[in-house]
């Protein structure tokens, strides 16, 4: 990636103008940097952002000047039978402007420059939709509020509302990453009873703990017999955070009876997941997947801030270092080497007033 300087348009009627705050550095941009996931060039990528708004088009309602939002990939049109039924993260038209000359939000030399899930977030402002944007509390630190928009909607939203964990449930995370970190507070928020996290890095296995995890697994060969002999025939829900094939079938085949394997992981374009077939009849277990935590971004935003201020959701430890934009590929590396949870870039003078 390069920095460059690149042109904004002003907000149209359903847009809005933000200055970046912090962006946290997510595994999915990663995808699309070294070519797992094809993407429009050129683009500005990064999804998981924290700003001021700067200016509104004459349509929007919900955020004014000045108020501190979070942004999120999630921008729905609120008209679509997935909107209308609930399942906004799932909008089947997405609201976008145009590349076309002439009409793109981003431009550089007068040609349209691509915002990666329509945001932009690796950069000082945004210019995106306003169906893309939660406005959060007051005294919510924009530094970790960033981390709303992504790692924690998609990781606590996976276990709360997706898998719908009950208290008494045992857990398994396999993956403890920025999202794996997330499934395990949203497994202890909700009360499982056991939260197995599984990784091949000890520092995140110890890291686990600080967010609920109850067992450390190694990962590798043998994980599913681990897994199994601690819960004394397997778990109620695995979650698998990777987006390997070969871990996706370690999680279903480590459920118990009636149990589910929860797919969160973003896999390779094109890959395949195979699973036997007669666990999957004799047992009655089920792969079912999670999308953006499968709840709707402007509803849990603000409740996952709340519980911040509560002290119940912990967004503090996740952030491993705080870092200038410049050092983004560095960030990127060190997020590949899996030595990092999540880096944050941070703008230098950009809060309240």
């Amino acid at each position: 990636m390069s920095i460059e300087d690149v042109d904004l348009d002003g907000p149209r009627p359903d847009e809005v103008r933000i200055r970046v705050a912090a962006s946290g550095l997510c595994h999915s941009d990663y995808h699309f940097i070294v070519g797992d996931m094809p993407h429009p060039l050129p683009v500005v990528l990064g999804h998981e952002a924290s700003g001021i708004v700067e200016a509104v088009g004459e349509n929007v309602r919900h955020v004014k000047v000045g108020d501190a939002v979070v942004s999120c990939i999630s921008t729905y049109c609120g008209e679509c039978t997935q909107c209308q039924t609930g399942h906004n993260y799932r909008c089947d038209d997405k609201p976008a402007r145009a590349p076309a000359i002439g009409e793109a939000r981003l431009s550089q030399a007068g040609k349209p420059v691509h915002q990666f899930g329509q945001l932009g977030g690796f950069a000082e402002e945004m210019l995106i939709h306003a169906h893309s944007v939660s406005r959060i509390p007051e005294d919510m630190p924009l530094d970790v509020a960033c981390l709303l928009g992504c790692a924690v909607l998609t990781g606590v939203g996976a276990a709360i509302e997706r898998a719908k964990v009950r208290p008494g449930d045992m857990v398994a995370v396999i993956g403890c990453g920025g999202v794996g970190l997330n499934v395990i507070q949203g497994a202890r928020l909700a009360g499982a009873s056991r939260i197995i996290a599984v990784d091949l890095n000890p520092a995140k296995l110890e890291l686990a703990k600080v967010f609920g995890a109850t067992d450390l697994v190694a990962g590798g060969d043998g994980v599913v017999e681990q897994v199994r002999e601690l819960t004394k025939g397997g778990v109620d829900y695995a979650f698998e955070v990777i987006g390997l094939a070969p871990t996706v079938r370690q999680a279903f085949m480590m459920l118990r009876k009636g149990g589910a394997a929860v797919m969160v992981g973003v896999p390779k374009f094109g890959s395949d997941i195979s699973i036997p077939a007669m666990p999957f009849l004799q047992q009655e277990v089920s792969l079912i997947s999670s999308m953006m935590g499968s709840v709707p971004f402007q509803v849990a935003i603000p409740r996952y801030a709340q519980l911040y201020l509560e002290g119940r959701l912990n967004l503090d430890s996740l952030v491993s270092q705080r870092i200038a934009l410049t050092d983004i590929n560095k960030g990127y590396e060190q997020l590949a080497a899996g030595s990092v949870a999540r880096s944050v870039i941070t703008f230098e003078g950009v809060g309240r007033a």
